[in-house]
């Protein structure tokens, strides 16, 4: 592990290792200046048993207040969609010359989204797409026969999730510069919308743990 800077190490001593209320958390971490608007991010550790397919969580959710980012949309669809799905945001849109060139490496975007009618062909992607985490997908919503509709929540932030192995479910809730009654909404919409897809063969303990942190400063622990 690489060493930790002084203004780190100055801001880890203001951290209590006890969980603190949610308000408290967003204000901490607000305070910890790193030069540049820092990227907030809530991790919820969760009971669940990741070898079990049926309590693995994958989706998407649009927050109260967005995320502060534009994202790259691309769009798989009919030529016939194509000027309604640039004029919604996406960078490029199309099928068979759009799916050679990601077949030829270009993966300059963050969100690809297909329409079902396309799908035949956009499959063969998934060696190039699916180790970037890119691939479209029925659970998170970039599959989808609105494909305008689609690139447009993306296109403003809508944000894709899926636990990890260690039942953790990582989300971007906004920029360091929101407004603390912003960051608590979208946080808060975050874990209800967790909470209301709970697999319902996960047992015991749900909510384990649940940590805020910005890009470049130690994490808050948060009663939950």
């Amino acid at each position: 592990m690489g060493c930790k800077s002084k203004r780190y190490k100055a801001q880890i001593q203001q951290v209590t290792k006890d969980p603190v209320s949610l308000a408290d958390a967003v204000k901490k971490i607000k305070s910890f200046k790193a030069g540049f608007d820092q990227t907030v991010e809530c991790v919820l550790h969760l009971g669940i048993d990741t070898k079990q397919a049926d309590q693995l969580l994958r989706g998407s959710i649009s927050l109260p207040n967005g995320i502060g980012k534009q994202k790259k949309v691309i769009a798989f669809c009919d030529d016939s969609e194509v000027a309604a799905v640039i004029a919604a945001g996406a960078t490029e849109a199309g099928c068979d010359d759009l799916v050679k060139k990601v077949e030829g490496g270009w993966l300059d975007f963050d969100v690809a989204i297909a329409s079902p009618r396309v799908m035949g062909k956009v499959g063969k992607l998934g060696r190039v797409l699916g180790p970037q985490g890119k691939m479209p997908s029925p659970k998170n919503g970039t599959i989808t026969a609105d494909v305008v509709n689609a690139v447009k929540e993306f296109a403003a932030g809508k944000v894709e999730y899926r636990n990890d192995a260690g039942g953790n479910v990582h989300v971007v809730v906004g920029k360091q510069s929101f407004e603390e009654k912003q960051l608590i909404e979208n946080i808060e919409a975050f874990v209800s919308h967790i909470n209301k897809i709970k697999p319902t063969a996960s047992k015991g303990i749900y909510f384990k743990k649940m940590c805020i942190s910005a890009t470049m400063s130690p994490s808050v622990t948060v009663i939950i």
